[in-house]
Protein backbone atom coordinates (compact mmCIF):
# COMPACT_ATOMS: atom_id res chain seq x y z
CA UNK A 1 0.00 0.00 0.00
CA UNK A 2 1.38 3.42 -0.89
CA UNK A 3 0.55 6.63 0.92
CA UNK A 4 1.07 10.01 -0.72
CA UNK A 5 0.84 13.54 0.64
CA UNK A 6 -2.77 14.71 0.50
CA UNK A 7 -4.33 11.23 0.72
CA UNK A 8 -7.20 10.82 3.18
CA UNK A 9 -7.05 7.66 5.27
CA UNK A 10 -9.59 6.13 7.63
CA UNK A 11 -8.38 4.36 10.77
CA UNK A 12 -9.87 1.30 12.44
CA UNK A 13 -10.21 3.10 15.79
CA UNK A 14 -11.47 6.63 16.34
CA UNK A 15 -9.32 9.47 17.64
CA UNK A 16 -10.38 10.79 21.09
CA UNK A 17 -12.05 13.75 19.34
CA UNK A 18 -14.46 11.27 17.71
CA UNK A 19 -13.21 11.23 14.10
CA UNK A 20 -11.36 8.49 12.22
CA UNK A 21 -10.49 10.55 9.12
CA UNK A 22 -6.84 11.63 8.70
CA UNK A 23 -4.84 13.45 6.01
CA UNK A 24 -1.28 12.39 5.11
CA UNK A 25 0.88 15.49 5.55
CA UNK A 26 4.37 14.02 5.20
CA UNK A 27 5.59 10.83 3.53
CA UNK A 28 9.05 9.30 3.73
CA UNK A 29 10.86 7.28 6.38
CA UNK A 30 8.16 8.39 8.83
CA UNK A 31 4.62 9.42 8.00
CA UNK A 32 2.91 12.43 9.54
CA UNK A 33 -0.88 12.41 9.59
CA UNK A 34 -3.30 15.14 10.67
CA UNK A 35 -6.75 14.60 12.15
CA UNK A 36 -9.33 16.22 9.89
CA UNK A 37 -11.55 17.25 12.82
CA UNK A 38 -9.20 18.63 15.49
CA UNK A 39 -5.98 19.14 13.44
CA UNK A 40 -3.73 17.13 15.76
CA UNK A 41 -0.61 15.58 14.24
CA UNK A 42 0.76 12.06 14.73
CA UNK A 43 4.01 10.64 13.35
CA UNK A 44 4.14 6.92 12.54
CA UNK A 45 6.39 4.45 10.77
CA UNK A 46 5.08 2.78 7.62
CA UNK A 47 4.50 -0.50 9.47
CA UNK A 48 2.45 1.21 12.19
CA UNK A 49 0.43 3.14 9.61
CA UNK A 50 -0.42 -0.04 7.70
CA UNK A 51 -1.70 -1.65 10.92
CA UNK A 52 -4.16 1.13 11.76
CA UNK A 53 -5.46 1.94 8.25
CA UNK A 54 -8.88 0.74 7.14
CA UNK A 55 -9.43 2.65 3.86
CA UNK A 56 -7.65 5.20 1.64
CA UNK A 57 -9.04 7.97 -0.59
CA UNK A 58 -6.45 9.06 -3.15
CA UNK A 59 -5.81 12.78 -3.57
Amino acid sequence: MQYNVGDIIYTKKKHPCGDNKWEVVRAGADYKIKCCKCSRFVMLTLDDLKKITKKIEKA
